[in-house]
Order: C-alpha cells, then structure tokens, then sequence
C-alpha cells in the first residue's frame, strides 16, 4: 500500500473523530471544564459547514493523497462520502445538512447546560 494511500486513510480516521469530537465532545467538559476552549470553537465549525454547506478541508487532503496515491478521489465531503451512505441512502441535501448542524447545535447546548447547572450548584 502506497503511503498516500496509508495517510489518506488516516486522514479518514481523523476525520471521522473530530466528527465524534465535534458532536459529544462536550461530554468531556463535564470532566475537565477546560476543554472547553478546544471543543467550543470545534462545535462552532462542525455547525458552520454544515449550514453553510462549506467543505472541510480535510476532504480534498484525503482526495489529494488518494490521488498521489493513483487511486480515485470523489466528489462531495466527508459526511456525504462515509456518513450519509450508513445513515441515509439518499445523498446529501441542504436541508439534511440544516438538520445535522441543528443536531450538533442541540447536543452541545444541552451538555453545555448541564455543564453550567453542576457548576452553578457546587458554587
């Protein structure tokens, strides 16, 4: 295996856990509130591509190493590449996408609540 190969599936691998990171990696700040300066700009971004419909940058990484690779890059972002076909099987559409972003938005908002109520209690 090529290493372009190697590192674009690593790029994936990274990619899919800021995904996890970006959608539960509020979970964590119940633990150490200090990852918050991390995970809050990660939470705003996963919510900006997604409304905004923008692509991360990481999709045309892979694409480029893939390439390098003499393998065949694709079309489209990571989420309708690897998600959307085991969640959905029809592709990705604005307003899937406004409900994904809506999703991390409610997730994180009601962990960073919980977060705020603890602390609110303990002082």
């Amino acid at each position: 295996m090529p290493i372009a190969a190697w590192l674009a599936d690593l790029v994936v691998v990274a990619h899919a856990l800021f995904i996890v990171f970006v959608v539960a990696g509020g979970l964590l700040v119940l633990r150490w509130p200090r990852a918050a300066w991390v995970h809050l700009p990660a939470a705003v971004w996963g919510v900006l591509i997604e409304w905004a419909g923008w692509i991360c940058p990481l999709t045309p990484l892979e694409n480029s190493l893939r390439q390098a690779a003499g393998q065949a890059g694709y079309s489209g972002g990571f989420v309708e590449r690897y998600l959307l076909p085991l969640i959905y099987p029809a592709g990705l559409t604005p307003t899937v996408q406004l409900w994904l972003g809506l999703v991390v938005l409610v997730v994180n908002v009601a962990i960073y609540a919980l977060w705020w109520h603890r602390r609110r209690r303990h002082h």
